[in-house]
């Protein structure tokens, strides 16, 4: 009587299976911390990983938003294969947000920035269209006066700052800063140091000392203004839509 030796091709491939079906369990169950983790894996285990993460988008596409269907939507935007690109026009045209705006601002450019991850762009815009909320005057100025941060329709201001979270790991923006902020006690000098705007006496310069990419400190995002002193960024990180 002779015993058959396994195939080690079907063995590998068990086990490929059996690692992937263990991904998707987990990418439902686990922390948001492990699931940006856990999807960096699989967007590294080739189209196996990359056709759960379809299916994982799909399944949360009525659910509001978060930085973990920001990091899912970004790997199958990187993929650019036909399959992913058909799939995300088809389901997700704009991204994983459908931005609101109480004065018919179009975000949709911003979202794409912030979904490609080109931050420095993406500041840029997020002044230009913060100076559009606030009318023509500020469009020409290109730069915001305290009072017209506080006349922000809240709507528009949390959709700025969902679009920055999102597409961050939420690593960036206003409501991420305003927490960084109240943490240190409204203290300006240890705040600016916190998010990496200044080091000791110097001020960060801008564009190159900026750190434009995921390494940054958390809430380095979005610059808003921050050369303009102090009271743009107070009006902001006060805001009555942190509040809502």
């Amino acid at each position: 009587m002779s015993c058959s030796t396994p195939d080690p091709t079907l063995t590998a491939k068990s086990t490929v299976s059996d690692s992937m079906t263990d991904l998707r369990s987990r990418l439902q169950t686990e922390s948001e911390k492990k699931q940006l983790q856990l999807i960096q894996e699989l967007a590294d285990s080739g189209e196996a990983g990359v056709d759960i993460l379809m299916d994982f988008l799909l399944e949360r596409q009525s659910s509001p938003s978060s930085c973990v269907d920001g990091k899912a939507y970004q790997v199958l935007l990187a993929a650019d294969t036909e399959k992913t690109q058909q799939f995300l026009q088809s389901h997700f045209p704009q991204g994983v947000l459908s931005p609101n705006s109480e004065q018919g601002i179009d975000y949709a450019s911003l979202q794409d920035l912030l979904a490609r991850q080109r931050f420095q762009a993406a500041d840029q815009l997020t002044l230009q269209k913060m100076c559009e909320l606030s009318g023509s005057t500020a469009i020409q100025r290109k730069w915001l006066y305290f009072t017209e941060v506080e006349r922000f329709p809240d709507t528009d201001l949390q959709t700025i700052d969902h679009l920055w979270q999102v597409y961050s790991e939420g690593k960036f923006g206003f409501a991420v800063q305003r927490e960084i902020w109240l943490g240190v006690g409204k203290n300006w000098e240890k705040f600016w140091p916190k998010i990496g705007w200044k080091s000791g006496n110097n001020w960060t310069r801008y564009p190159q000392e900026f750190t434009w990419d995921l390494t940054a400190p958390r809430g380095h995002l979005p610059l808003t203004n921050q050369l303009r002193g102090v009271r743009v960024m107070a009006s902001l990180l006060t805001h009555p839509a942190w509040n809502s």
